[in-house]
């Protein structure tokens, strides 16, 4: 009980930090079942803003195995805040911890922004989930399966939503199951013995339903290790449900470029996304 009570007031003192500093916030209160006996304990790495905004929470990729933070995390989060957001960058758990361990912990990242929004100077009608690789695929895996999967901590925010308001999909990993699938992520997720009939529970486009939030997604035609394939079958699926969806595939480039600073055209991606919250998402920002 005292170790409950000690996180929950950590939690609640966050806020006091200077703006913009980056704040640790732990997702579970230390012995809770979630992460008992696992080897890592996940979670938010928050920058907070001076003023009420839209905020971006991070998912660095690394094929379910590891996390590829300083490329795909804390530069990212630099570069989102310098276009008008607040940012956080989520460490979640990976292999050997298996499905649903990733998925509970990005559903209870956005639970916690939430139910914290007014401490931490988060719009909480405008919260984007912006995930690269295999934390693309974490990132749709918010976008289609908040409601199916059960998290719970016992505090004041298991009762927010965890429905992120828009994705930001960036060569992400979406079958897990099909020809142009990456058979690493499924592996790391789901484990080595995964039957096709749960790589296939897990492919994405096979997730979208009506109350699915709108997407961006980018891709590299020459994305050899994720083809663009993956992107564009998740971008159909929700045009066939008259969803929200824009979709950009890039002449060049090989997997994990991160912002993608040396790409001909590709480099633009983050103000495009940016657009794309503002315009279509009509996520506040500022500078």
């Amino acid at each position: 009980m005292k170790k409950i009570i000690f996180f929950l007031i950590a939690v609640c003192a966050a806020f006091t930090l200077p703006a913009g500093e980056a704040q640790k916030i732990m997702l579970y209160p230390p012995g809770h079942p979630e992460i008992d006996g696992e080897n890592f304990a996940p979670y938010v790495l928050l920058y907070p803003a001076d003023i009420k905004r839209g905020t971006v929470l991070i998912l660095p990729g690394g094929g379910y195995r590891a996390r590829a933070s300083a490329r795909e995390g804390v530069q990212v989060a630099e570069k989102f805040q310098e276009l008008g957001f607040n940012t956080a960058v989520l460490e979640y758990r990976v292999a050997p911890s298996r499905y649903p361990a990733p998925q509970r912990d990005v559903l209870r990242a956005i639970k916690l922004l939430r139910a914290n929004a007014a401490k931490w100077r988060i719009d909480p009608n405008h919260i984007a989930v912006l995930g690269f690789s295999a934390g693309g695929h974490l990132a749709g895996c918010a976008g289609v399966l908040y409601d199916r999967i059960e998290v719970k901590a016992g505090d004041e925010a298991d009762a927010a939503s965890a429905r992120p308001d828009a994705m930001i999909l960036c060569y992400p990993v979406i079958s897990l199951a099909d020809d142009f699938a990456h058979r690493g992520s499924g592996q790391n997720l789901l484990g080595e013995n995964a039957t096709p009939e749960n790589l296939k529970k897990l492919s994405l486009q096979h997730l979208v339903n009506q109350n699915t939030p709108p997407v961006f997604l980018w891709h590299t035609a020459t994305d050899n290790s994720v083809p663009a394939q993956n992107s564009i079958v998740f971008a159909q699926a929700m045009w066939e449900k008259k969803l929200t969806a824009e979709l950009h595939i890039f002449t060049t480039g090989n997997h994990g470029k991160d912002l993608a600073k040396k790409l001909p055209t590709a480099w633009q991606w983050p103000q495009m996304a940016a657009r794309f919250l503002v315009e279509v998402a009509r996520f506040p920002a500022g500078e």
